[in-house]
């Protein structure tokens, strides 16, 4: 596995890599890597011929009070699970290197960013897609791989993707979970172990929509509300939002009549999670466990 710290170089490989008519994968992460990170690089190696990962926690899509300077970071670590799944190239440059000095120019998706988690961390989506945009020019892949629990920024980037007529194609792949059913996620790093309990709220507020949408509830409004109760219940987190939304507009519904998305966001102590999962008019993507 080669590790690749400026865009010349990682241009070069990608570049070399298309010469010879391989189809490339790519992954963005920005590290801690967990066993959802390790799923979508499974899959990119079984759909692609080479695969590129990047590591960079990326500044501009934090807040000013936000952990970025906390956010988890480990990289030794990372470089070896990334390699050990046969992952060809790390792409892991430095902020300068992403960010040269006097930048000024973003990548905004009007409208979507300002949905959902756009909403309590303004500028977040933003940082998301300069940033990604940033990487596609540079590593240049043809498949990129995200995943489902981020939805939003999926959703955002597809847009970016489709209007800035940027080639390469954008694959979803399922939430990895717990056992317990709390979604993987770096930030899961943070909670004590009272916290890592009542984290599960969120997952059981999804649950609660899911039933009340199989026993027959169609009404947006009263099914967000449902799932809402599973806040009262575990007073230690603070509800962001719990939305059901247009999964390509981000939009709030007023009822479900075809593809929706259930989108949660809460606070255990200082720790912001999140969780979702897809309505599909007369089914449902279960918030299952999958790991």
């Amino acid at each position: 596995m080669q590790l690749f710290e400026t865009t010349g170089e990682m241009r070069d490989a990608s570049r070399g890599w298309r010469h010879e008519s391989r189809r490339i994968g790519f992954v963005p992460t920005m590290g801690a890597l967990h066993e959802g990170h390790l799923s979508l690089v499974r899959v990119a190696k079984a759909r692609c011929d080479v695969v590129a990962a990047s590591i960079f926690v990326n500044p501009t899509q934090f807040g000013p009070n936000e952990d970025f300077s906390k956010y988890p970071r480990t990289f030794d670590r990372d470089r070896e699970l990334l390699e050990k799944e046969g992952v060809d190239v790390v792409f892991a440059p430095a902020v300068a290197v992403m960010y040269p000095a006097g930048a000024i120019t973003y990548v905004t998706v009007e409208s979507l960013s300002e949905q959902l988690c756009g909403k309590s961390r303004p500028g977040h989506f933003r940082g998301v897609t300069t940033v990604v945009s940033k990487l596609f020019n540079i590593v240049e892949p043809d498949v990129a791989f995200f995943g489902q629990k981020d939805a939003a920024q999926v959703a955002i980037i597809r847009r970016m993707v489709r209007d800035l007529n940027i080639p390469v194609e954008i694959a979803v792949c399922p939430i990895v979970r717990e056992a317990d059913g709390l979604a993987m996620s770096s930030r899961n790093a943070y909670l004590d172990p009272q916290q890592r309990k009542a984290a599960l709220a969120l997952h059981h507020s999804l649950q609660e929509v899911q039933q009340a949408f199989a026993s027959g509830e169609r009404n947006a409004h009263r099914l967000v509300e449902i799932g809402r109760q599973t806040f009262t219940q575990e007073p230690s987190v603070r509800l962001d939002y719990l939305e059901i939304v247009d999964r390509e507009s981000l939009h709030p519904l007023e009822k479900i009549e075809g593809p929706a998305l259930v989108a949660v966001a809460a606070f255990v102590g200082t720790t912001r999670l999140i969780d979702n999962f897809v309505l599909l008019g007369d089914s449902v993507s279960h918030p299952r466990n999958t790991g």
